[in-house]
């Protein structure tokens, strides 16, 4: 059982993981599960446009997607995806629970290891972007552009269709490019 094949308390071999997905030690008696690891996302969202990033690293080097990455141990959502946002592309946001819009699990790296993609609606508080050495560019995309980009996860492309199709923006927010 990925990711262990004996069991951490004790190195016993596990036992055969069952039908869902736990691997018991048959010397302890403990069961370990495989279990999603969490990650945030975010549509920067500025009027008609949404921001999105090339991937400078693989997986998917190269590929289109939306700023996040994975929560550390006991992270809040809200709290990593500022971090996150702020680490990729040197700004902070505006976001709540409220602009939650998507859980997506899918398979991630050359090990498809599961995870679980959170997508959240966002706005930037400054449109003075620093991409960081993860991100080789940052793109400002209209709708009708969504479908011309090689995209590294199909769901990140929803993300910035529903965001788009669900923001409309205050005249008070950053437009300034």
């Amino acid at each position: 059982m990925k990711p262990f094949t004996y069991c951490p308390a004790c190195a016993s071999r596990l036992e055969d993981p069952s039908t869902e997905g736990g691997a018991r030690c048959p010397k302890c008696g403990r069961s370990w599960y495989q279990n999603s690891s969490p990650t945030v996302t975010a549509a920067l969202v500025d009027g008609a446009k949404v921001l999105v990033t090339i991937r400078a690293h693989d997986p998917k080097k190269g590929q289109i997607d939306t700023p996040g990455g994975f929560l550390t141990p006991g992270e809040p959502p809200l709290d990593g995806l500022r971090r996150e946002v702020r680490e990729e592309l040197g700004i902070d946001i505006d976001v709540s629970f409220e602009d939650f819009v998507q859980g997506v699990p899918h398979t991630y790296g050359d090990e498809e290891d599961w995870v679980l993609s959170l997508g959240f609606i966002a706005r930037p508080l400054s449109l003075a972007l620093t991409p960081a050495d993860d991100v080789a560019d940052a793109l400002w995309v209209t709708s009708g552009e969504l479908d011309d980009l090689d995209w590294g996860w199909p769901h990140d492309r929803d993300l910035t269709e529903i965001a788009l199709k669900r923001t409309s923006r205050d005249p008070g927010t950053p437009t300034e490019r």
